[in-house]
């Protein structure tokens, strides 16, 4: 009996702590994918930058509050196909990436220790940005 609850302590408890980190990395990953996917579509959909831009910072805001991602770890990255100058522009593929990471449960922020233990998740998406992009309504 003793054998039994030992054996059973030993494989569960690495077994939950797996199950709670892969479930945060997935949520993490969900919502990365979720912001990149409505900025990109948001910046295609939109009229002009200033409006993209205002569109891509609510976006952003409210991805981070729903999937509790770390705000200050969130990178966005846009560019544009074909490359041009003003990105983006009319006609072209907008391609949104959205970068964080996930620091794994019950590390302790000692020496570091939380930086190192985190795992990366990006997220791309492309949208095609209207002909009449930048005219004007």
């Amino acid at each position: 009996m003793l054998e039994f609850i030992l054996v059973g302590l030993v494989l569960l408890v690495p077994l939950v702590y797996l199950v709670i980190t892969l479930g945060s990395i997935q949520g993490q990953s969900l919502g990365a994918e979720a912001g990149a996917r409505h900025i990109a579509r948001a910046i295609a959909l939109s009229s002009d930058s200033d409006e993209a831009r205002d569109r891509t910072d609510r976006i952003l805001a409210a991805v981070v509050e729903e999937y509790g991602i770390d705000d200050s770890a969130v990178e966005i990255a846009l560019h544009c196909r074909p490359a041009s100058a003003d990105c983006p522009s009319a006609g072209a593929t907008v391609v949104v990436t959205v970068r964080t990471s996930v620091s794994l449960p019950l590390v302790p922020p000692v020496l570091g220790l939380d930086r190192i233990a985190s795992v990366p998740v990006e997220a791309s998406s492309a949208q095609k940005v209207s002909r009449f992009w930048g005219v004007g309504s």
